[in-house]
C-alpha cells in the first residue's frame, strides 16, 4: 500500500489535534528527512482545545530503521506517556527496540500492517494522550506483544514482532520479501488469513489470535503436497507448499533448518545472511511491547466519565 506523504502530514496534524482535545500540554517528536512533522505544524491552526507545546528530539536522521530506534530510545529516556508510530510492522520493530516499557499505539502506513491498526488519526491522539496523562490505566486499554527471540549460535540476536522468514540466498534487494521464490521457512506470533503479509501464510494453515500464548513455524517447499493460498503483500495472492507445520510456545528455542546460504527476514523484510556455518534458531516471548488499543481506550474514558462534559438529561430528570 502506499500512503503519500501529504497523507501523513494530515495524520500528523489530526493526532496533534486529538493530543491537545485530551489536555496534553506537550509533544516530543522526531525529525524525519520526508520533513513531514515539521511541514504538519505549518499552518496548523489551534482549535478550541488549543495545541501542544512542540519539542523535538535532538538527533540526526541517516535515512534507516536505527532512527526510529533510536528516536524511540530518546522518548523512554524523556518517560514519555506513549508512543504513535506511523508505519507498519517493521517500523514498529525498530521503534519497540528502543521503547522500553513505553506503551505504543501503531497507526498503518506502512507495506505490511498486521500490527498497525487503521485507527483515524484524531481518535489515535485521543487515546494515546489519555493514556499518557493517567485518564485510564494501561492495564485496562493494552496488552504485551508477543515476540520472536532470534538466536544465532544459540546467543539473542534480533528480534522480530510479527514474522521471521528464511529466504534462499545472501542479497537483500528491495529487502520486502514480494514472491514465494526461495521462501524456506517461516515463524510467526500471530497468524491470521485476513491480514497482507508472510504471516498470513501461516494464517491460512494453523490460525493464532494475538492474545494466545503460542506461535506457529513452517517449512515451505513448492513441491510439498500441501498448498495453500496466502496474500504475502498489497495485491499479491500466491500458491505455496507447506511441508511441515510445529507450534511455538514460549521459551522453548526451535532450531531453524539451514542447508545454504540465506537471508533472514524480521517483520517482512529482509535484514542479514547467514548460513550452514552458524546455529540459527527462535523462541517465542510474551514480555514484548505495550500495544495501545484505542477502542477500548475510547470505551474506558466513556465508562470513566471523561468525555461528559455536562451532565444529560432524559425527561426533563438529570441524570
Amino acid at each position: 500500500t502506499t500512503v503519500s506523504t501529504q497523507d501523513k502530514i494530515s495524520m500528523v496534524r489530526r493526532i496533534l489535534q486529538g493530543l491537545a482535545a485530551a489536555g496534553v500540554a506537550r509533544v516530543v517528536m522526531m525529525p524525519d528527512q520526508a520533513q513531514i512533522t515539521a511541514q504538519a505544524l505549518q499552518g496548523l491552526y489551534p482549535a478550541a482545545h488549543g495545541l501542544p507545546s512542540i519539542a523535538w528530539i535532538d538527533m540526526r536522521c541517516q535515512g534507516t530503521s536505527e532512527d526510529s530506534t533510536t528516536a524511540a530510545a530518546a522518548l523512554a529516556d524523556l518517560q514519555a506517556g506513549a508512543i504513535i508510530v506511523l508505519g507498519g510492522d517493521g517500523t514498529v520493530r525498530a521503534v519497540s527496540c528502543g521503547a522500553q516499557n513505553t506503551p505504543l499505539l501503531p497507526l498503518s502506513t506502512g507495506t505490511n500492517n498486521v500490527l498497525p491498526t487503521f485507527t483515524e488519526a484524531t481518535i489515535a491522539g485521543l487515546a494515546a494522550g489519555a493514556v499518557a496523562r493517567g485518564l485510564v490505566p494501561l492495564s485496562s486499554c493494552a496488552w504485551r506483544h508477543k515476540w520472536l527471540e532470534v538466536l544465532v549460535d544459540d546467543r539473542p540476536t534480533d528480534r522480530a514482532l510479527v514474522d521471521l522468514a528464511l529466504v534462499r540466498g545472501r542479497f537483500s534487494g528491495a529487502r520486502a520479501v514480494w514472491s514465494a521464490e526461495g521462501l524456506l521457512q517461516v515463524c510467526a506470533t500471530r497468524a491470521d488469513p485476513a491480514t497482507v503479509g508472510l504471516s498470513a501464510i501461516a494464517g491460512a494453515v494453523r490460525p493464532v489470535a494475538p492474545e494466545e500464548p503460542r506461535g506457529v513455524a513452517l517449512r515451505l517447499d513448492p513441491q510439498a503436497a500441501s498448498q495453500i493460498m496466502a496474500p504475502v503483500a498489497p495485491g499479491l495472492v500466491l500458491t505455496l507448499g507447506v511441508a511441515q507445520v510445529e507450534t511455538l510456545l514460549p521459551n522453548r528455542p526451535l532450531t531453524l533448518e539451514v542447508n545454504e546460504p540465506v537471508m533472514v527476514a524480521l517483520d517482512g523484510e529482509r535484514e542479514w545472511s547467514s548460513g550452514p556455518q552458524h546455529r540459527l534458531g527462535v523462541q517465542l516471548r510474551t514480555d514484548g511491547p505495550w500495544i495501545l488499543d484505542a477502542r477500548r481506550v475510547m470505551a474506558e474514558l466513556v465508562h470513566r466519565g471523561h468525555l461528559k462534559l455536562t451532565s444529560a438529561t432524559e425527561g426533563g430528570k438529570s441524570e
